[in-house]
């Protein structure tokens, strides 16, 4: 079993089907949240999966809580939230990128204290995937990077800092102190540049790798990814699909390359019995459910069937 720690958020598209009046702005609104679409792609590829979130019990919460089920995740340690839910506001460019609005003052996503986080709730998790929003916003920033470091003691860890410049700073993301007790750390260029400007993306990695890290993947979008394990790096490329938005992808990469490891039996521990074959083969597979999330409007990742179509 994977435990993912953090949001779920409602993500509200501008320029939705359907006509809005003059003076008017249409929306579609879909459940996410990178924590949750990790969730929700994990339990849809197979493997059982716990979300730990502060769901909240207004309307889009509701929405939440039915994808994340139908999905087949298990709830059983999320927290019923009075604040309200996150929402974002996505403006999606000509290449189906999406520059977002937040909404996030007071959510039921950021209130997490030390008893709420006490350490069962990771149950029998092998494997424990965070980052986002969740390791960055007060108040509850320090109760889930104390839960991660105490859950390092039993279980692989796995950190995205999916960064968000409009909600926090740079110096906000410790990921050199993250590094301390995740195994994995999967980030994007952009996250890269954002976090350690000028810097080579093998620069990046290697501080990463000395900080403790033993597992690092950066993703290019079209260009694929590049994966460093203790200083080995190899490319990945990128399956060929033609791109609706890029909404979720990472998040779903994200979801691939832990599936992959947990089917082969590695995760529970340090990463021991990984080598570099098998950490591309694992990126790779990621690519693969990356791409098809890219194929289809909002964060929708495929179920296990679909990756037969994708090479």
């Amino acid at each position: 079993m994977i435990a993912v720690l953090g949001e779920c958020v409602a993500d509200g598209f501008t320029g939705a089907d359907g006509e809005a009046g003059r003076g008017e702005l249409g929306l579609r609104v879909l459940p996410g949240g990178g924590p949750a679409n990790t969730a929700v792609a994990l339990a849809r590829l197979g493997t059982p999966t716990r979300f730990l979130g502060r769901v909240s019990g207004d309307v889009f919460g509701a929405l939440f809580r039915d994808r994340l089920t139908s999905s087949g995740v298990d709830l059983s340690a999320a927290v019923e939230a009075a604040e309200p839910s996150t929402l974002s506001v996505a403006a999606l460019d000509d290449d189906g990128g999406a520059a977002y609005t937040f909404y996030a003052g007071g959510t039921a996503d950021w209130q997490w204290s030390a008893e709420e986080l006490d350490p069962a709730r990771l149950g029998p998790a092998t494997c424990l995937h965070t980052g986002s929003l969740a390791l960055v916003r007060e108040p509850g920033r320090a109760a889930v990077e104390e839960f991660a470091r105490r859950a390092a003691a039993r279980a692989t860890v796995s950190v995205d800092p999916n960064v968000r410049p409009s909600l926090a700073a740079r110096e906000d993301y410790q990921v050199e102190r993250w590094c301390r007790w995740a195994d994995v750390l999967k980030l994007s260029d952009d996250d890269l540049r954002f976090l350690m400007p000028g810097a080579s993306v093998e620069r990046a990695c290697d501080t990463w790798h000395a900080a403790g890290a033993r597992l690092v993947v950066v993703t290019r979008g079209a260009a694929g990814a590049l994966v460093s394990l203790d200083g080995e790096r190899a490319e990945v490329r990128a399956p060929r699909v033609e791109v609706v938005d890029t909404v979720g992808a990472g998040d779903s990469f994200t979801a691939g390359l832990l599936h992959d490891l947990g089917a082969r039996g590695l995760l529970g521990g340090r990463l021991d019995g990984l080598d570099l074959e098998t950490a591309v083969a694992a990126a790779s597979f990621a690519a693969r459910v990356s791409a098809l999330t890219c194929s289809v409007a909002g964060a929708n990742p495929p179920w296990a069937q679909a990756l037969a179509t994708v090479r």
